[in-house]
């Protein structure tokens, strides 16, 4: 099939749609379909695609798009860019990644363009169940890929009592909880062992010197470190030396790459019972419920008492991993791509 994949932003844009969409129009391409990705990201980067990009299309160009295309993908709905399937016949899949609401739970003029926009598409692809409920009823549910090729074990000799909190330091992130749970579990460990515990903290973002003022006055400063905002090998590396994973959010996540990533690293994720999270961890992770500093604090004090509990959430890992390689994921996103486009024909 000739594929027009549309995604707001693209390389060299840093984000996670735009990782999922190279991902996928990888994968799309490597299947042996014809992909044209179009993007407003005007920047190209030092790097080269198996298939071709087109940059901050025109109108003129837009409309030549579709017109080639059998199947029309919306990497989360982009109607800047789809409105000219209005014209023709081609198939129309929609993912939807991310709620269709404001922040606060309403719905502007712009959500419900999005509705109806989404309630015509042929198919609509939401990336977990909490999402699923803002697209049409019969609406597919296929976890987000994570980059198994960059996301891997390469070091089993981490501290075992070492911890982790990967995101943006914002408030509804949570790290703040994490930080106090993690200062709870420091006090109340017997340290008479060799290991110490220990938490790095990976992002940036408006609460870090808060978060770093409220370290030092906890008196954590030895054993707390900021590592700021990591990527690629640094960031795998980082991982590798972590434990446990912290994903203590107050916001309803739509899904949760980052328990993927940190999982494949050898991190047992514990995380809170808000949107995507729990099926983003499946039975390899822990789900905390009432997400605070003492619900995760119990949390991680129980793993630690109970390293057979431990051992079987870990057993768990490898098999739930292979859920979400780009491979599994593309196929699921093709299937529902062929099935739209052969009602169409």
């Amino acid at each position: 099939m000739r594929i027009l994949f549309l995604t707001h932003r693209f390389y060299p844009d840093i984000g996670g749609i735009q990782v999922n969409s190279e991902i996928l129009a990888n994968q799309f391409q490597a299947m042996g379909h014809t992909v044209t990705l179009a993007t407003w990201t005007t920047e190209h980067g030092d790097r080269s695609f198996p298939f071709d990009v087109v940059r901050n299309p025109d109108a003129s160009q837009l409309f030549s798009l579709h017109k080639q295309a059998d199947v029309v993908f919306e990497n989360n709905p982009c109607l800047r860019l789809a409105w000219p399937s209005l014209f023709y016949k081609s198939a129309n899949v929609a993912a939807l990644r991310t709620w269709v609401a404001r922040n606060d739970g309403t719905t502007s003029w712009q959500d419900k363009l999005k509705t109806y926009w989404l309630n015509r598409a042929d198919a609509v692809i939401a990336v977990s169940k909490a999402v699923a409920h803002y697209g049409p009823e019969h609406t597919h549910v296929i976890g987000n890929p994570y980059r198994n090729d960059l996301f891997r074990k390469t070091n089993n000799g981490r501290n075992p009592l070492s911890f982790v909190f990967m995101g943006r330091l914002v408030s509804s992130k949570g790290c703040d909880i994490a930080l106090e749970a993690f200062a709870k579990f420091a006090k109340n460990y017997n340290s008479a062992g060799t290991a110490i515990p220990e938490l790095t903290v990976i992002g940036d973002g408006e609460v870090r010197e808060a978060l770093e003022n409220r370290t030092a006055e906890l008196k954590l400063g030895e054993s707390v470190t900021f590592a700021g905002f990591l990527q690629g090998s640094e960031l795998v590396d980082a991982l590798n030396r972590c434990a446990y994973l912290l994903m203590p959010s107050l916001i309803v996540e739509a899904f949760g790459n980052v328990a993927l990533e940190a999982m494949a690293c050898g991190c047992l994720p514990i995380v809170s019972d808000t949107g995507g999270l729990p099926g983003a961890v499946g039975k390899a992770g822990v789900v905390v419920e009432n997400p605070n500093a003492q619900t995760f604090y119990t949390a991680i004090s129980e793993l630690v008492k109970h390293p057979e509990r431990e051992k079987v959430l870990r057993s768990e890992s490898a098999g739930h991993l292979k859920k979400f390689t780009p491979e599994v994921v593309a196929k699921k996103y093709m299937d529902v791509l062929l099935e739209a486009h052969a009602k169409r024909n």
